[in-house]
C-alpha cells in the first residue's frame, strides 16, 4: 500500500466534500486507515476492501462522513459514546476532529476491542476508553448514567427499546447522532428525544445523519 497514494486519496475525497483538512488531522485519517488496513488483512473489520490504495467509498465511509458529522456535534460538547464501534469508524475519525472530546468506544467482540485499544495507542488519542461489553450491560453504571453530550451510532437499527436504551447514557440536552443511508425510514423518537435535524452527508453515498435531542428535564412531557 502507497502511503503517498493513501493520502492524496484522503486529501482529494475530503476536498470533494468541501473539507480543507488540517496536517494533524490529516496525519491521524492517514494513520488510522493505513492501521485498519494492516489490521483488517487478519481480522474482519470493516466489509470495505482496503487492499492496495484502498477506494473512494471506503475513504469517504469511514473517514469523510464522519468529519462531516463532526460539524454537528456542539461546541460545547465535553463526551461522546459510540455504540458499537466495530473498526473505529465513525467514532475515531470523530474524535480526531474533536479531540478535547472524551471518547468511550463500545465493542462486544473482543478481537475488534484489541484493535480498538491499539489504534488508539498508535494514534496517540487522549481521554480515550474502549468498553469491551454490550452497551446495554453498561446502563449498570452509575459513571455512564446521564454523563454523555453525544451518543452515536451507526449500521444500527435504533427502534424505541433501542433508543430508551441509548438516551440513558445522555445528559438532559445531549443528542444522538445516527447514520443512514436516505432508503432507510427515519427514526421515530420516543420521549425524552425529539428530533431535531436530517443532515445529508454525501449525495452520492446517500448517506445522512439524523439527530435527535434529550429533553432537558423541565421540558419533557408529563
Amino acid at each position: 500500500m502507497s502511503v503517498r497514494k493513501v493520502r492524496e486519496r484522503v486529501l482529494r475525497r475530503a476536498r470533494h466534500a468541501g473539507i480543507e483538512l488540517a496536517p494533524a488531522l490529516a496525519a491521524g485519517l492517514e494513520a488510522y486507515y493505513l492501521e485498519l488496513a494492516r489490521w483488517n488483512a487478519k481480522v474482519n473489520l470493516t466489509a470495505f476492501s482496503l487492499e492496495g490504495d484502498g477506494n473512494d467509498q471506503a475513504v469517504d465511509r469511514l473517514l469523510i462522513e464522519p468529519l462531516l458529522a463532526a460539524r454537528h456535534i456542539s461546541p460545547t460538547a465535553t463526551s461522546i459514546l459510540d455504540a458499537g464501534s466495530g473498526g473505529g469508524s465513525p467514532a475515531i475519525p470523530m474524535k480526531l476532529a474533536r479531540p478535547d472530546l472524551a471518547l468511550y468506544m463500545v465493542e462486544v467482540k473482543v478481537r475488534k476491542s484489541v484493535f480498538l485499544r491499539q489504534v488508539s495507542r498508535t494514534l496517540d488519542l487522549q481521554a480515550t476508553n474502549v468498553l469491551n461489553a454490550r452497551f446495554e450491560e453498561l446502563l449498570t453504571r452509575s459513571d455512564l448514567h446521564e454523563a454523555m453530550s453525544v451518543v452515536s451510532t451507526r449500521a444500527v437499527r435504533i427502534d424505541a427499546k433501542l433508543m430508551t436504551t441509548l438516551q440513558a447514557f445522555l445528559r438532559p440536552g445531549g443528542e444522538l447522532l445516527s447514520f443512514i443511508s436516505t432508503s432507510t425510514k427515519t427514526i421515530d423518537p420516543v420521549p425524552p428525544m425529539t428530533e431535531v435535524g436530517v443532515h445529508d452527508l454525501l449525495a452520492e453515498n446517500r448517506s445522512r445523519l439524523i439527530v435527535l435531542r434529550k429533553a432537558p428535564v423541565g421540558l419533557r412531557s408529563t
